[in-house]
């Protein structure tokens, strides 16, 4: 054919590319060159040169070449100009993208993945975001590939920060979102913001700074690193919403939440005083754990023990008043009796324990009865068969 000649795959008018020329690729470019991915339009080419160049290829393959065309080859031309531009109006859906189509500027349809028509450019337009790409930005930190490593470089005047206690702080943190993946969703993100990676940038910056401001240096730099990123996720989100952006934000990651450079030193020692400080409460809440139980336990032990002395004295007590209620009530039945019991167990209980000698005052002689005390006997009885055995 006489187009043989062209490059790539995008027909006779060079107009292929990536995304829908009318051989499947193309930036949905029309026959004239025009038609970019998004937004503005093309400018024809001049038509009389274009007419003038086509009859000149024609006149090589037209019956009697070289003389004037008629207004048959005049037809003709036009047809085929025309069938070619209309051919430009297939393209294809990827995988993971939807087709928006547009006439005369108008939204008509979103189409699925694979092959596709809508009218050619300059009438009508096609647009192909890529709605489950997961898309990530950084903010504070610029990041280079070299080879096969990636340098990371600050961007003080994105990432330098106040704090709510009026402290200077250098954050970095990555953002991820995505487009959602509805209809009025994708028109808003293709039609209501202009640069999609610069909003999200901007929005980010301006939700951490907003977070951070609210927030004490010691919380940034600790402990409460999880709350602040769920903090600026959800503001992003509520201003993008608020944009009709058609954006969602999936997560922000802060990478590094440090002091400036000319304070981190004291920063860090102050960090290491307040780690001591905090080894040293555990270790005397430990220590009070282990002693208050302690205290607890033999203070119990004590008001037990006093409690059942208590009980105890006042069982005796109660005792000693029943038996005393009782011995007076037999002392009153009979006071000689009752008398002369009493002094008796009164000597069992005094003399009971000491070596006695009877004197009996009424017998005729000195008076000293003999007694045999039977124990003392056989102490004495075992000590010299003892010495015997010895001695065999």
């Amino acid at each position: 054919m006489p187009w043989s000649n062209q490059s790539g795959g995008g027909g006779p008018w060079k107009g292929g590319g990536n995304n829908g020329g009318p051989w499947g690729g193309g930036n949905n470019n029309g026959p004239w060159g025009g038609g970019p991915n998004r937004g503005g339009g093309g400018t024809p080419p001049d038509l009389e040169e274009l007419l003038k160049r086509t009859q000149d290829r024609m006149k090589t393959v037209l019956p009697g070449g070289g003389g004037s065309l008629g207004a048959l080859g005049i037809l003709i031309i036009v047809l085929v100009v025309l069938v070619v531009w209309l051919a430009t109006g297939f393209y294809r859906v990827q995988e993971g993208e939807v087709g928006v189509e547009l006439v005369f500027g108008k939204v008509v349809d979103q189409t699925p993945p694979g092959l596709n028509y809508n009218w050619p450019y300059p009438i009508g337009e096609v647009y192909l975001p890529q709605v489950q790409r997961q898309r990530e930005l950084t903010v504070g930190v610029q990041e280079t590939v070299v080879g096969t490593s990636v340098r990371a470089r600050d961007v003080p005047e994105e990432s330098l920060m106040l704090t709510g206690d009026e402290n200077i702080v250098d954050v970095g943190f990555k953002v991820q979102w995505r487009i959602r993946n509805t209809r009025q969703d994708i028109n808003d993100f293709l039609f209501n913001i202009q640069n999609p990676q610069g909003t999200v940038k901007a929005v980010a910056e301006s939700a951490m700074r907003e977070v951070v401001g609210s927030t004490n240096i010691d919380s940034i730099l600790t402990q409460n690193r999880v709350t602040i990123q769920n903090d600026v996720r959800t503001l992003m989100q509520e201003t993008l919403d608020a944009y009709k952006a058609g954006i969602e934000v999936t997560e922000v990651q802060m990478q590094k939440v440090d002091p400036p450079q000319q304070v981190i030193d004291a920063f860090r020692d102050v960090q290491a005083a307040r780690a001591d400080q905090e080894r040293i409460r555990n270790e005397a809440e430990a220590y009070a754990n282990r002693v208050v139980p302690e205290a607890r336990g033999e203070s119990a032990r004590v008001l037990e023990a006093a409690n059942a002395y208590k009980d105890q004295t006042i069982a005796e007590a109660t005792g000693q008043s029943q038996r005393f209620t009782k011995i007076y009530e037999q002392y009153k039945n009979a006071p000689d009796v009752t008398r002369e019991r009493m002094y008796l167990e009164t000597l069992e209980k005094v003399l009971g324990s000491n070596n006695k000698i009877i004197i009996d005052s009424e017998a005729s002689g000195p008076g000293v009865l003999p007694f045999l005390p039977l124990d003392n006997l056989n102490q004495r009885g075992s000590a010299p068969s003892s010495r015997q055995g010895g001695t065999q």
